[in-house]
């Protein structure tokens, strides 16, 4: 039986992506409210969804003691960091990745100044600092 196979923007009028430049792929990420963190624990691959802020030309996010993320932090593990917005009604959207070394804020000034630009989302207490760097950024937007 033979299947039909539509290519990505082969119907008039379907979605097509184009790349964004790093200045647009961060202020988008800028304007993001959830982000996913992507990193290894236990020799596999985990994803946690966290809250950001762009600070100091790094990505900081906030976790709680015992987070899996942490491991990572602390070691300098290279880390990738995704957000976007999508619109399934129109199929319209974009999506930020950023790859970059995480580490764990420990200059308690920083740590401070951090965590007063960044409230959680959720209620747990969240009191550690991990800054990612922005050695990848990429990005596209589907229209």
């Amino acid at each position: 039986m033979a299947r039909n196979r539509i290519e990505h923007g082969s119907r008039p009028g379907s979605p097509t992506m184009a790349e964004l430049s790093r200045q647009e792929a961060l202020r988008l990420l800028q304007g993001a409210r959830i982000g996913r963190l992507v990193f290894s624990h236990q020799a596999l691959p985990a994803v946690r969804p966290v809250n950001h802020v762009l600070l100091d030309d790094q990505i900081i996010i906030r976790t709680h003691t015992g987070a899996a993320m942490l491991g990572p932090a602390r070691d300098g593990a290279v880390v990738a960091y995704e957000a976007d917005e999508f619109d399934t009604e129109t199929c319209t959207g974009w999506s930020v990745v950023v790859t970059g070394e995480a580490h764990l804020v420990r200059d308690p000034a920083a740590q401070q100044r951090y965590q007063a630009a960044l409230e959680p989302w959720i209620g747990d207490a969240m009191d550690h600092v991990i800054s990612i760097s922005l050695d990848m950024v990429t990005g596209c937007r589907i229209v």
